[in-house]
């Protein structure tokens, strides 16, 4: 029965028990059940057994060398989900201890498995979103890597601090403003969208496009970033009309699709 098939009572004694076990492969220095949970087919069962992982790891201190020891072997596992709940255990560790397992995500980012990458971008969003600091510092080494997706991970990757940060990532994306590359700049201009919606950012971000170089990018993401404040319209500090009227003038430009609420 699927995780989630389980009713509430019996999902809670699953994770206990799951700990339980999980404590005792890495108190033992042996893997058999962190490699069995790491590689079940059920989506939650590998995300309960990659957060319990983190919470042993700080509230059990005596376990972190065997912890990090097991997710160093099982890094190069040949099944690509273990590989990918490894990136996600390290991911829960690095929220509050980035430099110690920094290595795994300079592995993962290269993994002949998109899974496992994606998880490096998913960990670089919720670790850059806690501890942005050393996250977005090991992020500026690959803003110019010479594989365009390593460039594009990266970009998407560190679009969660910047929703409520934004000044955090601008520094960071306005290294690719000129990138040629098609998919990079498409995720560029959706990354620049997301990061305007949010109380208090739209001034943040358009302030700093002001200074941008590359004027036909800057014009595109303007078109974004208020089809993103309609599409997210029960989320944004503003309606999309008001980015529209805010960004023609701070711009001196038109943006079509969007009308004052009596005309739509």
């Amino acid at each position: 029965m699927a995780f989630y098939d389980l009713p509430k009572d019996e999902r809670t004694s699953l994770v206990a028990e799951m700990n339980h076990k999980l404590a005792s492969d890495y108190r033992a220095n042996v893997y058999h059940y962190v490699a069995d949970c790491f590689a079940d087919g059920d989506t939650y069962i590998r995300k309960s057994a990659y957060t319990e992982t983190g919470k042993l790891f700080f509230e059990a201190r005596d376990l972190q060398p065997s912890i990090l020891r097991i997710l160093t072997v099982l890094e190069d596992h040949p099944d690509f989900k273990v590989r990918q709940t490894v990136i996600n255990a390290a991911g829960e560790i690095g929220k509050r201890n980035f430099p110690i397992v920094e290595r795994f995500f300079d592995k993962g980012l290269f993994d002949v498995h998109h899974s496992p990458r994606n998880a490096v971008i998913g960990s670089i969003k919720k670790m850059g979103e806690m501890n942005p600091t050393p996250v977005l510092e090991w992020a500026k080494k690959y803003l110019h890597h010479p594989d365009k997706e390593i460039r594009r991970e990266i970009c998407h990757g560190i679009e969660l601090r910047g929703r409520t940060h934004p000044e955090d990532i601008l520094p960071l994306l306005r290294e690719l403003q000129f990138d040629r590359t098609a998919r990079v700049r498409k995720t560029l201009v959706h990354v620049i969208g997301q990061i305007a919606y949010k109380k208090g950012c739209l001034a943040k971000v358009a302030r700093d496009l002001h200074e941008w170089g590359n004027k036909d990018l800057v014009r595109e993401s303007l078109d974004e970033i208020v089809l993103i404040h309609d599409r997210y319209r029960n989320f944004s500090a503003m309606t999309a009309y008001e980015a529209k009227v805010f960004l023609e003038k701070e711009f001196g430009v038109s943006i079509d699709g969007i009308y004052p609420p009596s005309v739509a």
